[in-house]
């Protein structure tokens, strides 16, 4: 990876012949998203956390690290979703918030205390790319314990889990999986 980085440039660069995010893109998200965190009225730009943990960078060769981008984003992300919790206690009330926590975690706690194997869809295509349903049961398990015995657990632990790859219905459904973390990041972002 090439490190050497220009003083204007906020993240460091890959390799000419390697692939990073689109410079241009993560600039232009990046600079709205200033402008979202530093206005008098964060409401006008709405940027969200939600948004922030959607946002994606066309590959693009000797773009900007991809780890460095992410890395900032996740650190976005969690700024932006305190605010969105600081912004709606005074405006509905402590009890609004918890009582979206609770749907939130009530919804999430469903799908987590069904039986190992049967937490997600199998893909309907037999040679389709899933996720091992050992790996992600484990990870489901470190879930249930941290919502209802309060077990740490770091929002980065769920942000970058990796799976090891399964084919067809010897896996879960990959995309059914990336929602339900979605959600789960979404919430842990939410409560610390």
């Amino acid at each position: 990876m090439d490190v050497a980085r220009p003083s204007s440039s906020p993240f460091a660069r890959v390799g000419r012949r390697e692939v990073g995010y689109d410079m241009r893109q993560v600039d232009r998200f990046l600079t709205r998203a200033r402008s979202h965190y530093n206005a008098d009225d964060p409401d006008s730009l709405s940027v969200t956390s939600s948004e922030v943990r959607g946002q994606s960078f066309r590959p693009t060769p000797g773009g900007y690290d991809p780890q460095a981008v992410d890395a900032a984003l996740d650190r976005l992300e969690d700024v932006f979703a305190r605010r969105e919790r600081d912004r709606l206690i005074p405006a509905q009330g402590e009890d609004a918030w918890l009582r979206r926590i609770g749907r939130t975690a009530a919804v999430l706690r469903g799908r987590l205390h069904r039986p190992h194997g049967e937490r997600f869809r199998r893909p309907g295509r037999g040679n389709a790319p899933s996720y091992s349903v050992e790996d992600v049961d484990r990870l489901c398990d470190e879930l249930l314990r941290y919502l209802e015995q309060d077990l740490p657990l770091s929002v980065d632990v769920v942000r970058r889990a990796v799976f090891r790859e399964a084919r067809g219905a010897d896996g879960y459904e990959e995309n059914q999986v990336d929602v339900f973390l979605d959600r789960v990041v979404e919430l842990m972002a939410g409560i610390d």
